[in-house]
């Protein structure tokens, strides 16, 4: 494949794998050079809508893993989104052609092209302001809000933590150590003598 580029690439058009959307859903196509600021842009601005109760992105080959964080990034901005994910196959359709042809040959260029069909994943996701089935294949609750500390009743006790360990907060000790703390010696208590060398290791006593 390295004499050839491609010139042209397309997908093959399929029906969304949800039931009864609504026929103003709206779709958004993540593609492997989409901008996410674009993409997030219009999709944002559009679920902020009190019309806007669904919105479909969708995604396929290297485009699935942007596809999955813009829904990510749409479920931090708008709260208690309902979402159903679909996998799928599809078909993609791409058309080669050789390169460094002769000028002579550029007449016939068309019998050097080739069509390459293949199948890529595909991702669906179905975010939702309005309650979906939870038990439909693929199902996901809307988030808690708790993040990574679903302990704390706020949300908030990595965070609090962190405050209280910055602030010096004393901790308890534990497994013994405060057994194997070593006390301090004064000089008092053992002076040291002057004429003793205790540089040298053979003074050290044990």
């Amino acid at each position: 494949m390295d004499n050839y580029a491609k010139v042209r690439g397309s997908e093959e058009e399929s029906q969304l794998p949800f039931h009864d959307l609504p026929l103003n859903v709206v779709e958004m196509r993540v593609k492997e050079g989409s901008k996410i600021r674009n993409l997030m842009g219009f999709a944002i601005g559009r679920m902020e809508l009190l019309a806007t109760r669904q919105i479909v992105f969708t995604g396929s080959g290297r485009a699935v893993t942007k596809t999955i964080t813009c829904v990510e990034i749409m479920k931090r901005r708008i709260a208690g989104l309902h979402q159903i994910t679909r996998l799928r196959y599809k078909s993609l359709r791409e058309t080669w052609r050789r390169q460094h042809l002769q000028d002579a040959q550029d007449a016939d260029a068309a019998a050097h092209n080739f069509t390459l069909l293949k199948n890529v994943p595909s991702i669906c996701i179905l975010l939702s302001k309005e309650p979906l089935d939870p038990s439909d294949s693929g199902y996901q609750a809307p988030d808690s809000g708790h993040g990574l500390w679903p302990g704390h009743p706020d949300g908030q006790g990595g965070e609090e933590g962190s405050t209280s360990a910055a602030r010096g907060t004393k901790r308890p000790l534990c497994c013994g150590q405060a057994h194997g703390m070593v006390a301090k010696v004064t000089r008092e208590e053992h002076p040291m003598d002057p004429a003793c060398n205790y540089t040298d290791p053979r003074n050290c006593q044990q």
